[in-house]
């Protein structure tokens, strides 16, 4: 059976084969707050980064700001600075790093960096992907119970495939012999060539005994796979590359496929033509149409195919021409063969590939096509509709959920067979919610929201609308991450795990901005979450991790030369109160004297320590320096400020 599919292969089986906008008036009763400051965090840490300061949550915050921005020359440079600072990463990080890298060019490094990502992701679905873990069977037999399937009626000892539905009939293609004077047996297959033919079919789609389809559309050599627009007078059909009795033949002398379009006239097909993106030197077949009809979907073997044969779509003008064939891409098509797509009501894309991991031959695969045109995930269909044989052709009414597909599985009358199937949806779920400013709470309508799969690969991208508001068709029982994008604000990524019952599942996301906006009054430190300079215990001399922080004060102090600063330094109870005093003020000065050394005017400085005098709770220790508070409440006393004093 296998041998005769390779050698149809040239004939019918070939495919089987927001800047700063923010500065308006804003009004306000005491006129010295009039003046505001505008502080870019992301331009602040690469310019510390230059001047040697370290940190690996500065590179990871650097290196995803324009990852997930798509500038990969600059993400691949701070994934390298992490790299080079801390070998030992989360997968996540070897995988970006990896993935920018090979955006730029860079395979030999993406290589080595990718091995990094395998050998650390031994519970990854990536790593198991990457290493080509069968693990997939598992899945794949997990979708047991959407089907029941029965063979259709309709079927011959010989090859009977594909199909399609128009005018309460079913439109299918033969290798069967009804009779007929033109009727030829193909050398290659012993079978006739094959015709269309129909069977009338009631609500159910349960078919009746089949007869042959129009003669005008009959030829003496093969026709397959027909596609019907919704007001059935426009028909689209695979034949070999005959028309008008005349048989066109490659370099090669082999006559290859052809998609050819005919139309309905008193109820007859009538004026056949060959579509103008056909070739004599490249095969076209087995046409689908998108549920807006502007789009069709082929197979081909036409240059610029990544296998054997791919899925393109090609647009459908208002006045019937056809636009430039366009390839699916490396999501649909590998270097097997990708063939037979067919698309739902609701956008779902279904095809046959002997290249994405299957259970043998042709499995029959789908995905979604999203609204901007991207395509989602691809997921093999199942091991009901799926075989160790050749399973493709599959056609589905997704209003009653039942339909067709074609297999020449055991237990077969003919060496294809069409089989009918009652399709019970599976799980759905909606993935929605609403981004906010952190620290206002107010909707970030013009996010870009991408969501990603398991596998990292992109699933779909939208943006907020007015409400902020976003929404994804989701899979059930799957994990995705979800992330969100906006002009200065910091870029975040959520991982999300969908529950396996139908239902909407809520994730809000919360976006820190990256412009941080002060005026006098304000605490500088909170733009870069610097809530206490880290001392030695008892002492006062400025430690590493202080003098990153420091540097971040530093930066925007350079930027901004007129800005003044008063800096308090505040304890916590612990310890006697005039201890708490004087640790604290040598701190403060400490801190001023660190910004000195760098440059800064000391007129610009001010600063105290203000001891346990400021508590910002009721941890108070006094008169007997005990407490029962916790140490988390106690951290919010122990703290550093840097008040903005002038502008």
């Amino acid at each position: 059976m296998k041998k005769k599919y390779i050698l149809c292969l040239a004939i019918i089986f070939l495919f089987l084969g927001q800047s700063f906008a923010q500065k308006g008036k804003i009004a306000s009763a005491d006129k010295k707050y009039n003046s505001y400051a505008y502080v870019d965090a992301i331009q602040t840490y690469e310019r510390i980064a230059a001047k040697g300061y370290q940190s690996a949550e500065m590179f990871e915050k650097l290196g995803n700001a324009y990852y997930f921005n798509s500038d990969f020359e600059k993400s691949a440079h701070w994934y390298e600075q992490l790299y080079q600072l801390s070998p030992d990463l989360e997968p996540e990080y070897y995988y970006r790093y990896a993935q920018s890298l090979k955006a730029i060019g860079k395979e030999s490094e993406a290589a080595t960096i990718l091995n990094k990502f395998e050998s650390k992701s031994n519970q990854d679905s990536r790593g198991k992907l990457l290493k080509k873990n069968s693990n997939y069977l598992n899945e794949i037999k997990a979708n047991i119970g959407r089907y029941t399937i029965e063979n259709a009626g309709i079927n011959s000892k010989y090859s009977d495939y594909g199909s399609a539905i128009v005018d309460n009939k079913l439109i299918f293609t033969s290798a069967r012999d009804t009779g007929g004077v033109s009727q030829r047996i193909h050398t290659w297959t012993g079978e006739h060539f094959t015709n269309l033919y129909s069977a009338n079919v009631d609500g159910e789609l349960t078919p009746s005994a089949p007869m042959r389809y129009d003669a005008n559309i009959n030829s003496k050599f093969h026709e397959a796979s027909p596609v019907f627009t919704k007001d059935g007078t426009t028909m689209y059909f695979t034949r070999n590359n005959y028309l008008d009795g005349k048989k066109g033949k490659d370099t090669n002398k082999v006559t290859l496929l052809k998609i050819y379009k005919a139309t309905l006239k008193n109820n007859r097909w009538t004026d056949v033509t060959e579509l103008p993106f056909n070739s004599n030197n490249f095969s076209t077949a087995h046409p689908a149409l998108s549920p807006d009809e502007q789009t069709m979907y082929f197979a081909s073997d036409r240059p610029g195919t990544i296998g054997q044969s791919d899925l393109y779509k090609v647009s459908i003008n208002a006045d019937g021409s056809f636009g430039t064939p366009i390839n699916l891409g490396k999501e649909i098509n590998t270097e097997g063969r990708e063939t037979f797509p067919f698309v739902t009501k609701d956008n779902q894309l279904y095809f046959a590939s002997d290249g994405h991991p299957g259970l043998g031959g042709l499995d029959i695969f789908t995905t979604k096509i999203n609204n901007d045109g991207t395509i989602g995930i691809v997921e093999n269909d199942g091991a009901e509709v799926n075989s160790p044989k050749d399973d493709f052709g599959y056609y589905r009414d997704s209003t009653i959920n039942k339909g067709f597909f074609t297999s020449n599985r055991d237990g077969g009358i003919g060496s294809d067979d069409i089989y009918k199937f009652n399709f019970k949806p599976s799980c759905k779920q909606i993935l929605k919610g609403t981004i906010t400013d952190a620290s206002t709470g107010s909707v970030l309508a013009g996010t870009v929201v991408t969501l990603i799969d398991s596998q990292y690969n992109t699933i779909a991208s939208i943006t907020t609308d007015a409400s902020g508001n976003y929404s994804f068709d989701v899979s059930c029982n799957k994990n995705y991450s979800v992330r969100a994008i906006k002009t200065d604000y910091t870029p975040k990524e959520v991982k999300i795990s969908i529950p396996s019952t139908t239902g909407e599942t809520k994730l809000d996301i919360q976006l820190e901005s990256s412009i941080c906006k002060v005026a006098i009054g304000d605490n500088l430190g909170k733009c870069f979450g610097i809530t206490m300079i880290y001392f030695d215990l008892d002492k006062s001399n400025i430690r590493k991790e202080a003098a990153l922080d420091l540097a971040k004060i530093l930066d925007v102090l350079n930027q901004n030369p007129t800005m003044k600063l008063d800096i308090r330094s505040h304890t916590d109870c612990r310890q006697t109160a005039k201890y708490n005093m004087a640790l604290s003020e040598r701190r403060a000065k400490s801190t001023i004297a660190w910004l000195v050394s760098k440059g800064i005017d000391p007129s610009r400085l001010t600063g105290r320590g203000y001891g346990e005098s400021q508590l910002i709770n009721d941890c108070g220790c006094e008169p007997t320096n005990a407490s029962s508070c916790t140490e988390e409440q106690h951290q919010m006393n122990r703290r550093s400020e840097f008040i903005i004093t002038a502008l």
